[in-house]
């Protein structure tokens, strides 16, 4: 997938939310932005040239739905965003996600469960990948 804008992201979340939508319906919803309809239709256009929308242009008005499963989107960002981390410091970008974001009870279990996991076979600490042969980010 290529990578998509903050703009496009409100965009998708709408159609990955309706599952599928006309250009009006992502208007109507995006009204918070204050953005023009010509705006939208730019983004829901770009999306469709970067292969995360498709249109059914049956008949008018068209369609517009996800080639993109929103997890993968996701994961997909997640993983684009912290490659660029030091090693080092991931640990404490996670810490500070996982404090600034409301989890389900299911969620909480899920992180717990997987922390112990890799508990088992963790290092002691993780080295900085920043520069080659640097062990510590100063």
């Amino acid at each position: 997938m290529e990578e998509i804008t903050n703009a496009e992201w409100e965009v998708m979340r709408v159609i990955w939310t309706l599952k599928q939508a006309t250009s009006q319906e992502v208007i109507t919803n995006l009204n918070q932005y204050n953005w023009q309809p010509a705006t939208i239709k730019t983004l829901i256009g770009r999306l469709v040239k970067k292969g995360c929308l498709a249109v059914r242009r049956q008949k008018r008005p068209y369609v517009y739905y996800p080639l993109v499963a929103e997890n993968e989107a996701m994961d997909q960002a997640a993983t684009n965003l912290f490659s660029h981390l030091c090693n080092m410091k991931k640990g404490h970008t996670l810490l500070t996600l996982i404090n600034a974001t409301t989890l389900s009870q299911s969620d909480i279990v899920k992180l717990q469960t997987l922390l112990k996991q890799k508990a088992l076979s963790a290092p002691q600490e993780v080295a900085c990948d920043c520069l080659r042969g640097r062990l510590e980010h100063e």
